[in-house]
């Protein structure tokens, strides 16, 4: 790692190498190896390709150390956001101040991570996905194109919340093409939610909801169908 007088602060590793078209804020450190696309704006205290620091018995560590982030042409990583080693952006993607992606996820084109927000390891999100300020995206997560993640919601994983045998499956959430989840929604482990489905602020989803299922409660019930005048075609 090494001071670089391109910016104030900025720390690079080995084998970066920044486009011109690159905006940078002060103190800004890029671990080794990290790849860096045209027209990325990187904002004050962004750190980039950080390696991840995982227990011993973490299911992650057994996949070895990851390869270098990668930061697709003309995204932005805002004010404070840490983006891990392996991790991999799409062109035009937001990741906003304070955001953390880590290591092994992939996030498609036009998404946006809003403030706070968290994507564990290896989740996989889709083109044009609006996740909003302080959520959470669990570990083997799958969030296709044009999804609405509300603030605040979150997803799990773990049935047993960390008592189980090394057998045990980790189990993310799926959720289909331009489902919405609102506000503080909970997603439990392996629940899909179907495409153009909605889920109502404050549900809790223990079960799969069907396409264009209208879900409300505690825990979520279908109560209705999506309209089809709410649909996501009668809104580009």
């Amino acid at each position: 790692m090494r001071l670089s007088d391109r910016a104030p602060g900025l720390v690079l590793g080995d084998g970066v190498v920044l486009p011109d078209s690159v905006t940078i804020g002060a103190h800004v450190v890029i671990h080794p190896g990290t790849v860096v696309g045209e027209d990325v704006a990187i904002q004050d205290h962004v750190v980039l390709g950080k390696p991840p620091k995982l227990a011993r018995t973490s299911m992650a560590a057994a996949k070895g150390a990851p390869a270098p982030a990668e930061i697709g042409a003309g995204s932005a990583i805002c004010a404070g956001a840490v983006v891990l080693a392996g991790a991999t952006l799409a062109e035009d993607v937001i990741v906003g101040d304070q955001a953390f992606v880590r290591e092994r996820s992939r996030i498609g084109p036009g998404t946006v991570i809003g403030r706070g927000s968290a994507v564990d390891c290896d989740v996989v999100i889709g083109a044009r996905v609006r996740v909003q300020t302080l959520c959470y995206l669990t570990a083997w997560s799958v969030v296709e194109d044009d999804v609405f993640f509300g603030p605040g919601a979150s997803s799990t994983n773990d049935d047993t919340m960390s008592r189980h045998g090394p057998e045990y499956r980790l189990r993310g959430a799926t959720l289909r093409r331009a489902c919405r989840i609102g506000g503080s929604v909970v997603l439990t482990p392996g629940v899909e939610v179907g495409e153009e489905a909605f889920v109502a602020a404050g549900a809790v989803v223990t079960k799969d909801v069907p396409a264009r299922g209208v879900v409300m409660g505690v825990p979520g019930r279908v109560t209705r169908e999506v309209a089809e005048a709410d649909l996501l075609e009668r809104w580009r």
